[in-house]
């Protein structure tokens, strides 16, 4: 099976731009690299010397492994390249030192993360969500995209910029609030909350219907507009979790909950719309070559937003993690784009470390990791619209736990580099074989 220098499989079925596009033949997507090879991106997240600081000190346990058994980051760089490609990787993902690419005797594919709503919630501080009616958040992205995005323009090895990372969309392991209620909540003076007022009096031809449904203290949309705090009525679990079925029965029985979570979908999907809008637009004027690969998704969002993604993206990005992404990656595919798995992993608790904070499944042993990757890829792989897998991540995190208190067992190489076996030999084989699983992938009728 001959390969494109990315990795890319050079059967002709696809013509070469000079950089990553996608396609689709069949009823199957594929990335396609510069060269024009079917391309599946198969990622490590974090792949860097300085991995993950000891809580906020300057103690960096891998970096200080490295530095004395590679004696600089460039010869480090070479060797980590190298073997990712030995495992027949050939992507950087999220947060990797972007040098690692060329440093080794086969090209990666690097990734690249805007981050521009978030950068303007960071600017205006008090925002959960950044508020994209705020006249200021255009400009403030369109900046930032010709910032980051401007200089690698003709940068043929990347794949593609990813928007934003875990934006909050709808209720999950952050919060029981609605977006809606999240911007009715911000300063009386917010553009965002005089939209979402606005948006509300279109819905209700009275103010005593709108309040039949939300029980707010005020008696009329002026009293309202100066309420201190909005108190959701009603409360609901995450968007695709078994008990969607619940949700649904407790609408039917309840008519005034069925209104407020109906006035919560109908919001987000003009957030959505706008911010997905906007932010590809800035993304495509500083880089008109490159693909939009999404704002990898935290947990999956009401399907008006997944819409209104599918309507502005190359690519439908999203984190999951779970033993098996089949559902997930239906509910992303609606979106009518190709979906690309930012982050998923395993923790084995056999590693010596304490896995007490962290995200995804934890299973006993080493061996248990590599069988619950190879399921989980097999299964994503056989879905038509996958496009890519990412793993988190390259190293193991300090047991004494990284900025944020994670202290698990997610990498491919330990905290002292030393690689974990059987999960890479299953790697191995199994992103050799990930073309040809996905290639025998079935679109839905």
């Amino acid at each position: 099976m001959q390969r494109t220098k990315w990795g890319g499989i050079a059967d002709g079925r696809f013509r070469g731009s000079g950089f990553f596009r996608v396609d689709e033949r069949d009823g199957v997507f594929w990335f396609v690299d510069p060269d024009g090879g079917r391309f599946l991106s198969k990622g490590v997240n974090t792949v860097r010397f300085d991995q993950d600081h000891i809580g906020d000190s300057d103690r960096v346990p891998y970096a200080d492994t490295c530095r004395k058994k590679y004696g600089s980051r460039h010869v480090w760089r070479a060797a980590a390249a190298d073997r990712l490609a030995g495992w027949k990787f050939n992507t950087l993902g999220c947060w990797s030192d972007e040098l690692v690419a060329s440093a080794g005797s086969s090209p990666l594919a690097t990734t690249t993360t805007a981050a521009l709503g978030a950068s303007f919630k960071l600017h205006r501080r008090d925002e959960i969500f950044p508020d994209v009616f705020d006249p200021a958040f255009f400009g403030h992205i369109r900046a930032s995209a010709n910032d980051h995005c401007t200089k690698r323009r003709n940068d043929a090895g990347l794949l593609g910029t990813f928007v934003d990372n875990e934006l909050y969309w709808s209720p999950d392991w952050r919060g029981a609030d609605e977006l809606l209620t999240v911007f009715l909540n911000l300063p009386a003076h917010r553009p965002g909350r005089v939209a979402a007022i606005i948006r509300l009096e279109e819905r209700y031809r009275e103010f005593s219907q709108f309040n039949a449904v939300w029980r707010t203290p005020a008696r009329s949309w002026e009293e309202f507009g100066n309420v201190g705090r909005v108190e959701a009525p009603f409360f609901r679990t995450q968007p695709g979790r078994l008990d969607d079925a619940l949700e649904t029965k407790a609408n039917l029985e309840n008519p005034a909950r069925a209104a407020f979570f109906a006035d919560c979908d109908a919001f987000v999907a003009v957030v959505a719309e706008q911010y997905f809008e906007l932010c590809a637009a800035a993304i495509r004027a500083a880089d008109p070559n490159h693909l939009v690969i999404g704002s990898r998704f935290g947990c999956q969002p009401h399907p008006n937003v997944i819409a209104a993604a599918g309507r502005y993206l190359d690519v439908v990005s999203f984190n999951y993690y779970d033993f098996d992404p089949s559902g997930a990656i239906d509910a992303y595919a609606a979106g009518a784009k190709p979906c690309l798995i930012s982050e998923f992993s395993f923790r084995g608790d056999d590693s010596g470390l304490p896995n007490t904070s962290g995200g995804g499944p934890r299973v006993a042993s080493q061996a248990e990791r590599a069988r619950y990757f190879e399921r989980y890829v097999t299964s994503a792989l056989r879905k038509p619209a996958v496009v890519g897998y990412h793993w988190f991540e390259h190293a193991d995190q300090p047991a004494e736990g990284r900025f944020d208190g994670e202290n698990s067992n997610f990498g491919v190489v330990t905290i002292e580099d030393e690689v974990y076996a059987e999960l890479t030999e299953t790697m191995t084989r199994v992103n050799a074989a990930a073309e040809q699983i996905h290639a025998k992938a079935v679109p839905a009728a």
